[in-house]
C-alpha cells in the first residue's frame, strides 16, 4: 500500500478519471482530483472515497487556464504533499461534425484544453518531481486515444489531432526526464462507456460501433483504470515512453 505517496488526476469527477481515483485510493494513495463545473459529481467521489477509509480532495479547475493549473498544483503541495504520480486525463470534444464545418473558436477550446492544458500540468509535476530540480522522482500517465491512430474522421479530427499531440509529447518528454527519475507513458483507450460521447452529440456512439470492435463490446472506464495505475506502479519501473492501446483490437 502507498500510503506515503500522492496521486494528481485531472477531470475526476466522472468516468475514466473517477474510476482512477477509486483504483489509486484502494491502493492507499493520497488523492487530489481537478473537476470543470459539476461540483455535485465530484463530492460524491470524495465522499465515498473517504468513507472507505482513503484520502481524497477535490478541486475546481479549468485546465485551459494556467492560473488554475498553477493553483491547483499548489493546493496538493499543501493539503497532501509531495507529488508522485500526475495522471493527465482532462479532455473535452464537441459536437460531432467534419473539419470543414469547424470553426477557430471551436479549435481553440479543444487545443487550449487538450494539448496546451496537458503541457502545463507536465511542467508543473515536473518541476516538483525532477531530481534536478529537489524532488523525488515520481509518474506521469498521459490519458490519450486510439483516435490518435484513427484520425476520426467525419466526426473528431480535431479530437483525434490534439490527442496525437499528447502521444508525441510522451515520448518526447519521457526521453527528456527519464533521467531525472520520472518515467512518462500513456495509455490509448478506445470506444469506452463514458459521458464523453454525450458531449459530442450522441450518447448511444459506442453501442452503435461497437460490432467493429474485435472483442464486440465497448470498455468499461475500470479497465482504463487498471492500465494507468499499472503503469504508475513499480511493476513497469523499467517502462517509460510508451503506449499501452486499449481499443478492443481495433
Amino acid at each position: 500500500m502507498a500510503h506515503h505517496k500522492t496521486v494528481l488526476i485531472t477531470g475526476g469527477s466522472r468516468g475514466i478519471g473517477a474510476e482512477t481515483a477509486r483504483v489509486f485510493a484502494a491502493q492507499g494513495y493520497k488523492v487530489c482530483f481537478s473537476y470543470l463545473s459539476n461540483q455535485m459529481a465530484a463530492d460524491a467521489v470524495v465522499a465515498e472515497i473517504n468513507s472507505q477509509g482513503g484520502q481524497c480532495i477535490a478541486v475546481q479547475a479549468n485546465v485551459a487556464q494556467e492560473a488554475d493549473i498553477v493553483r491547483l498544483f499548489q493546493t496538493v503541495d499543501e493539503q497532501l504533499g509531495a507529488l508522485s504520480v500526475l495522471v493527465n486525463n482532462a479532455a473535452i470534444l464537441q459536437q460531432q461534425c467534419r473539419l470543414v464545418d469547424m470553426t477557430v473558436d471551436r479549435l481553440r477550446a479543444v487545443l487550449e484544453t487538450n494539448v496546451i492544458g496537458s503541457f502545463l500540468c507536465c511542467r508543473e509535476a515536473v518541476r516538483r518531481m525532477s531530481t534536478d530540480h529537489g524532488g523525488q522522482g515520481g509518474v506521469i500517465v498521459n490519458v490519450s486515444s486510439g483516435a490518435a491512430k484513427s484520425g476520426s474522421p467525419n466526426e473528431y479530427v480535431d479530437y483525434a489531432a490534439s490527442k496525437g499531440a499528447i502521444d508525441t509529447m510522451t515520448r518526447g518528454l519521457a526521453l527528456e526526464v527519464a533521467a531525472a527519475g520520472i518515467r512518462v507513458n500513456a495509455v490509448r483507450p478506445g470506444m469506452i462507456y463514458t459521458e464523453m460521447h454525450a458531449s459530442g452529440g450522441e450518447p448511444g456512439r459506442v453501442d452503435r460501433l461497437k460490432e467493429r470492435i474485435p472483442l464486440q463490446r465497448g470498455g468499461r472506464p475500470e479497465e482504463i483504470a487498471q492500465a494507468i495505475y499499472w503503469l504508475a506502479s513499480d511493476q513497469t519501473s523499467y517502462m517509460t515512453g510508451s503506449f499501452i492501446d486499449l481499443t478492443g483490437g481495433l
